[in-house]
């Protein structure tokens, strides 16, 4: 069993080029909406517009926001120990850093070009306002871990593979992602796997009939 988490800077392409290495390997494919599906199940309705906030929200360090961001890690957890799945933001690389069947990716690209690309697919016709919405989104997901990890998303010794997607084609990265996954799942240690998790019953209950209803056709 392996774990692909996938850290990703906005308009970098990392979502899709998951969501492709996912078919490649057959694996589950986890966003935020699934992982949202289990939040939403323990009372944390709006994570979402909690996750994008201003960096100033993250530095009131209130019992909501600490028990929010502990549920967070516990769900991508057990999302984990199913194994064979790529999971896609919400400081899922850091969360499962220790464990040895977890390929951590970065993907990233230069600024102008996620801009860019912000701009096409949000069908922004402004350029102030494509910048100011990729400067938005890097500003909040950098405070979030900043905040409640205390690391920087671009410290490239966090991850085993880096990719700038302003020089590899989307195809060859995820040619290479699938290639590191089936590496790493021939290894043959078993110590510190992410199967081994401890996790509570009914949370285990509650990410299973998440991932049923997701496998559900039309869902």
């Amino acid at each position: 069993m392996t774990v692909i988490t996938i850290s990703r800077e906005y308009g970098s392409g990392g979502a899709m080029i998951g969501a492709r290495v996912a078919q490649e390997l057959g694996y589950r494919y986890v966003d935020k909406k699934v992982m949202e599906r289990v939040l939403q199940q323990y009372g944390f309705v709006q994570f979402d517009e909690v996750y994008r906030s201003t960096p100033g929200f993250w530095s009131r360090l209130d019992d909501t926001t600490v028990l929010m961001i502990s549920m967070l890690n516990q769900v991508i957890q057990a999302m984990a120990q199913h194994g064979d799945m790529v999971l896609v933001g919400r400081g899922g690389f850091t969360v499962l850093q220790e464990y040895a069947d977890v390929l951590n990716v970065r993907i990233q690209a230069p600024f102008d070009l996620r801009v860019r690309r912000v701009m096409a697919r949000e069908d922004i016709a402004s350029v102030q306002a494509g910048e100011d919405l990729v400067k938005a989104n890097d500003k909040a997901r950098t405070a979030f871990l900043r905040t409640y990890y205390g690391i920087e998303p671009n410290d490239a010794s966090r991850f085993d593979l880096v990719l700038d997607t302003g020089v590899i084609a989307a195809d060859l990265a995820v040619s290479w992602i699938a290639a590191a996954a089936r590496a790493l799942g021939q290894r043959e240690t078993k110590i510190g796997m992410t199967g081994t998790i401890d996790v509570d019953p009914i949370l285990a209950m509650t990410v299973a009939e998440v991932f049923r209803r997701e496998d559900q056709p039309g869902s």
